[in-house]
């Protein structure tokens, strides 16, 4: 070995010589306890840090989590919070920072802020409004039974998929036929999923679609020719309907009648429809329909009813809920008519709104059914359809009512002849006698206003009735079949 590799051999470079075990254990221990201390340190120091703010800081502290979810479009209600300082509450100082926008996804932060003695501590809370909710499948037939016509083929034309952050996702649903199950899946923009299952069933269970092509009451006057109205019909399954047309109308005679439309597909299922046919009185002229209003009442209704009997005269009575049920009683088993005038007959009330004069005409007509037995459909209006007092309570009433009432099948009368009896007792009972007498005419439907209420009026409906008869008149009630008298509606 030559001079130069004995030395390489001999004398190693510091670097290069090897720790033993024991060294090598002492290097780590001296390492690990300087980690240690820094760690403790660093510890030390974020401890006294919070130390101080707690000591020297007013806190706050959040109710629930920091990190809440809001579904999308329901209103983010705040948990609460307190905050202190040492043993004073300082909740009520707390600034409340951020608003929530439960109509637009995302992060809203909410910062609490409360500052004393010159210390101000921050809390921030996140709200996350989220789509969290599937959406619906809805079914416009049944929804756990698919019902298929037989020999037929699924349309996909019975279902539509809504959600409430998307909107109508139909076009996205997928439809799968397992045979004797089909299932509808849809996935909205969030990954909210929803799946449902019908049971195929191959079977006709709906019915014909009837449709007349005339209103579903017809009116007719006594003497008019009546036809059947034409119609469409169709069928989901069946090509072919048949259409039965049956009950009876007779037009010589007033009342009311039924046309009944039957249709049947060849299931068996069948299709109804009613048709109304009212043949009313024809228009007679030199009649005399004697009404009174806002009864009964005690010691004058009673008598008017004995004037009645005695001269052999039917008359209409339009009462209201005062007076004795007996007189209504009595009134309509003695072959008078029995109209709705109102339960309270109180301006403000019956004419607020519609609803509130169907309300109370409801109440009159209930007391009506239970005294009679029947439900009338004969009206007067408090002041008639012409009053203008309406209007203080609710503009344009008078002209919603007058259809209103004839569209739920109510009929409405007003009158041609006021006897003036209404008037404040200023007139006898001869002068009201004499104001009917001389309005009279032949040539003319005689409506006569008059109040059985009222004391002058018992003693002047002889009279009228006695002119009446020997003059040509003759005297009938009103029925759901007499031509309606109507006034000029002034609101």
């Amino acid at each position: 070995m030559d001079r130069k590799n004995l030395r390489q051999h001999y004398y190693k470079p510091k670097h290069q010589v090897k720790l033993n075990a024991l060294q090598k254990k002492r290097m780590f221990s001296f390492r690990f306890s300087k980690v240690t201390i820094c760690i403790l340190l660093l510890a030390i120091g974020v401890c006294s840090f919070f130390l101080y703010k707690m000591l020297f800081f007013p806190r706050i502290q959040l109710k629930g989590d920091t990190v809440v979810t809001v579904p999308y479009k329901k209103e983010y209600k705040e948990p609460g919070f307190l905050s202190s300082y040492h043993d004073q509450n300082l909740t009520e100082y707390v600034k409340v920072e951020g608003k929530v926008n439960s109509k637009k996804l995302g992060e809203y932060p909410i910062v609490y802020t409360v500052s004393y003695h010159g210390r101000t501590t921050t809390k921030t809370r996140i709200v996350k409004v989220i789509d969290d909710q599937s959406p619906k499948i809805e079914f416009t037939t049944d929804k756990n039974n698919l019902y298929i016509c037989p020999n037929a083929k699924y349309s996909f034309d019975d279902y539509k998929a809504i959600d409430n952050y998307d909107g109508d996702i139909t076009s996205s649903v997928k439809v799968k036929d397992y045979g004797k199950i089909m299932k509808y899946q849809v996935e909205d923009t969030f990954g909210n999923r929803t799946v449902v299952e019908r049971k195929v069933v191959y079977k006709d269970i709906e019915k014909p679609k009837l449709v007349l092509d005339s209103p579903s009451t017809v009116v007719l006057m006594v003497g008019d020719k009546f036809s059947d109205s034409s119609y469409q019909v169709e069928d989901n399954c069946s090509s072919k309907v048949k259409v039965k047309i049956t009950g009876e109308v007779d037009t010589s005679k007033a009342g009311e009648y039924q046309r009944v439309y039957k249709a049947t597909d060849d299931s068996g299922n069948i299709t109804k429809v009613v048709q109304k046919v009212v043949v009313m009185e024809p228009v007679k002229k030199g009649v005399i329909y004697l009404t009174f209003d806002d009864g009964p009442r005690s010691g004058t209704t009673d008598i008017i009813l004995n004037v009645l009997k005695e001269k052999g005269v039917k008359a209409t009575f339009f009462v209201t809920n005062g007076g004795p049920d007996d007189l209504i009683r009595r009134a309509y088993l003695e072959g008078h008519s029995i109209g709705l005038h109102t339960a309270s007959h109180d301006y403000s009330v019956v004419y607020a709104s519609l609803e509130s004069y169907f309300n109370d005409l409801k109440l009159v007509s209930d007391r009506v059914e239970k005294i009679t037995g029947q439900k009338s459909v004969l009206i007067r209006f408090p002041g008639g359809s012409s009053n203008t007092i309406s209007r203080r309570y609710s503009v344009g009433i008078m002209s919603s009512l007058t259809k209103e009432v004839t569209n739920r099948g109510y009929r409405y009368y007003d009158w041609n002849i006021d006897s003036r009896d209404a008037e404040g007792g200023k007139y006898s009972a001869d002068d009201i006698a004499n104001f009917v007498i001389n309005s009279l005419s032949h040539d003319r439907v005689n409506m006569v206003l008059m109040h059985d209420v009222k004391v002058a009026t018992k003693d002047a409906v002889g009279k009228i009735i006695d002119y009446g008869l020997n003059h040509g008149y003759t005297f009938e009630a009103i029925t759901p079949f007499t031509d309606m008298v109507t006034q000029r509606v002034n609101n």
